[in-house]
């Protein structure tokens, strides 16, 4: 089915009712670190914190009365879902969600919050892609109708109607956009909507690098699926674009890359310490790019803030990721001999004066002369380590990093 700027028209008035409109507004933050004007359209803001309310509203608002009466089934890491709970209650229509195990707490109470009875949630699989698979064959069994998160003509038009509204409040073509991509729907309805004026303009799409789908299927030529993924950025988090999303997708003039999960850490904490933002992972994707992209002094800057569903328990391990991403926080495994004052010498010759023990897990066996600990150490800045490791080196004690990419690092995230 193909799409065309009128059909984001059509949306846009036909969803009107059941949306916010949803503000551009300056970031002085980003402006002063780029120099450029860098404005953050703000939909996080929507009733369901995020742009995914408009492609499931656009959807589920043409289905007939008979199809109304079917109900529908959808599949969503989380954002999504709150789109078709919302659109359901507004319309009374029956859905059947199909989450995947890691969706936080708070996005699943979030749904029944918004569906207002008219929602069961299952939980179905360890990633989207599971729970997508599942809801599919529910969908197919029972006659109820799928409403994708992503790849869907009828969703990519709805998520394309951010755009019309980016365009009529700036009043022109941005010399660049960054929108966050996970299957490509919001990325594919910028395409859309921005039609013949995406000549005019720069438009990257980001992904998170632990789930580079779109990259992955623009690399082979088509959409190829992933053989496992980093679902920490859950709300961007797919093993495999939509085939509908990459052909519009693959054959316009966009760029696509990438942020590590790290570097969303880092900019989840910049937008909630500085700008007063709470944002999910999957929400600081477009600003966390911006250091990567070479914006040029003066230019105007677009990014598409949205998905400000993020559980309050998940900022420890926000400040962790962030830390190792940063150079800030690092782990070792010392051999320290079972006699007194081994660990006061190790913090008088090792640690610096502004480092700090934040782990240290000793197991000391009784019949051996050495005792091994885990110790996390947390440095007052990335250029500490050098030294740190100089005098590791010069101390007595047998000392081994453990490196971000060890698969023993995974268990201290």
């Amino acid at each position: 089915m193909p799409l065309d700027l009128t059909d984001v028209q059509a949306a846009a008035q036909r969803i009107a009712g059941g949306i916010s409109y949803t503000p551009l507004t300056p970031s002085a933050r980003l402006s002063a670190a780029t120099g450029a004007q860098v404005l953050l359209k703000r939909d996080d803001l929507q009733p369901v914190r995020s742009y995914k309310i408009r492609g499931a509203l656009n959807l589920i608002s043409q289905l007939d009365e008979q199809q109304r009466t079917a109900g529908v089934v959808a599949a969503s890491a989380g954002n999504h879902a709150q789109g078709v709970a919302l659109a359901c209650a507004g319309l009374g229509v029956q859905a059947r969600i199909h989450l995947p195990s890691n969706t936080p707490r708070q996005k699943r109470d979030r749904v029944l919050a918004l569906g207002k009875g008219h929602v069961t949630l299952v939980i179905e699989g360890d990633t989207y892609d599971a729970a997508a698979a599942a809801a599919a064959q529910e969908a197919a069994e029972t006659g109820a109708t799928l409403v994708p998160a992503f790849d869907d003509p009828r969703v990519i038009a709805g998520q394309g109607t951010l755009m019309l509204e980016v365009l009529e409040q700036l009043g022109r073509v941005p010399d660049v956009i960054v929108v966050p991509v996970g299957g490509g729907g919001l990325l594919a309805g910028s395409i859309v909507a921005l039609g013949d004026r995406l000549a005019q303009t720069r438009l990257v799409g980001v992904e998170p690098a632990g789930a580079a789908a779109l990259r992955a299927a623009l690399d082979a030529g088509h959409p190829v699926v992933l053989p496992e993924i980093d679902t920490f950025a859950d709300g961007a988090a797919t093993k495999k674009t939509g085939d509908a999303t990459y052909s519009i997708i693959a054959g316009a003039q966009c760029e696509v890359t990438s942020v590590k999960e790290g570097a969303i850490c880092v900019e989840m904490l910049a937008l909630y310490q500085d700008d007063g933002i709470i944002a999910e992972p999957a929400g600081a994707l477009a600003t966390a790019a911006l250091p990567g992209l070479d914006i040029e002094p003066g230019q105007t800057v677009v990014c598409v803030l949205s998905g400000g569903n993020n559980d309050v328990s998940r900022y420890a391990e926000i400040v962790e990721r962030a830390l190792v991403h940063e150079g800030r926080k690092h782990y070792f495994l010392v051999e320290f001999p079972q006699e007194p004052g081994a660990l006061r010498r190790f913090l008088d010759d090792v640690l610096g004066p502004d480092d700090d023990i934040s782990l240290f897990e000793y197991v000391k066996h009784s019949n051996r002369e050495y005792g091994p600990a885990l110790v996390g150490i947390e440095l007052g800045s990335a250029a500490d380590f050098a030294p740190l490791m100089k005098r590791m080196h010069a101390s007595p004690l047998q000392i081994e990093r453990v490196p971000p990419d060890s698969p023993m690092f995974r268990f201290l995230l």
